[in-house]
């Protein structure tokens, strides 16, 4: 997404150059790019190089297609999201000579709050994650006095992201003071925490026109009864068939910066069991053949309308 920022002017070109290897490395992607020979002289820019539209074609990275047997992913938008990093911080001690009363556990506070996040996600009929936690001092017999770890919360509007945010926020302050003990648990000095912003991405809805003309590569590529064989996501909540509660769409995308400088849209296609960003990551052959068919229905199809 790094490129398709800088080209929407939503991430600045110098920027982009100096983000650096991950890892232990220090080479820039600018480095990088020159030693391939891909930096280039024209701009990466909506200016420079204008589009007239943009559809793009992507696994699901979830299991809702192949679980009820659908083709193709008609996306009509993706969730707004935040990443943030949650430190926690408590008080270094022996755990052998400190008294649970009078323990600062940081640990214990952060496996507190990741699972209230999760109870509040399913409250918002949204999504909480936590990917990654470090703690230290990182000793068998210290009780750890500072614990940071990731929070990524996704819903498919704005408003119901911040409104689970504000809940969250309120409820680690509590609970970080001991409040809302478990059965059975000993209340101890409590600890601080602390929230860091590193990514917000608001909710986007693809373009109207560009959407339709999806529908109608599909209705083209699978016959009449193209509607059983998709699955319709709006604002990053599918609408499904059923009357189960609808998965989400990722988001994450290159369309998410293109939709601000063209009309967008974006095709899914089924992966095996859902699984993304993983070597077992799999679409059949002949789901890639679908959805490269309703891909070239939908270029043509917006091509001819703006040709009209």
């Amino acid at each position: 997404m790094v490129a398709s920022g800088v080209w929407a002017d939503a991430i600045p070109l110098e920027t982009a150059h100096n983000l650096k290897e991950v890892g232990s490395g220090s080479r820039t992607m600018k480095q990088e790019l020159q030693r391939i020979g891909y930096l280039g002289k024209m701009d990466a820019s909506y200016k420079a190089m204008p589009l007239g539209a943009h559809f793009e074609l992507h696994i699901e990275q979830g299991p809702h297609l192949e679980a009820n047997r659908q083709k193709i992913g008609v996306v009509q938008g993706v969730q707004a999201y935040r990443w943030h990093t949650i430190t926690v911080q408590g008080q270094d001690c022996h755990t052998g000579t400190t008294a649970l009363p009078h323990r600062s556990d940081a640990l214990l506070t952060a496996a507190k709050l990741i699972l209230r996040s999760h109870t509040l996600a399913a409250k918002y009929a949204a999504l909480a994650s936590t990917g990654i936690l470090s703690l230290t001092p990182g000793s068998v017999n210290t009780v750890p006095g500072t614990v940071t770890f990731s929070l990524d919360i996704r819903a498919p509007s704005d408003e119901t992201l911040m409104a689970m945010e504000a809940e969250m926020k309120e409820e680690f302050a509590r609970l970080a003071k001991g409040e809302s003990l478990l059965e059975g648990e000993v209340m101890g000095r409590g600890c601080s925490v602390g929230w860091t912003l590193d990514a917000p991405s608001k909710a986007v809805l693809f373009d109207e026109g560009c959407v339709h003309e999806v529908e109608m590569a599909c209705q083209n590529a699978f016959g009449p009864g193209w509607q059983q064989m998709t699955s319709k996501m709006t604002s990053g909540a599918a609408i499904q068939l059923t009357s189960k509660p609808p998965p989400s769409a990722p988001t994450g995308h290159d369309s998410v910066f293109t939709a601000r400088r063209c009309p967008t849209s974006m095709i899914f296609v089924p992966c095996r069991n859902g699984v993304s960003h993983n070597p077992a990551e799999y679409c059949a052959p002949a789901d890639c053949a679908n959805g490269a068919q309703v891909l070239m229905g939908s270029v043509l199809g917006y091509d001819r309308r703006r040709r009209a």
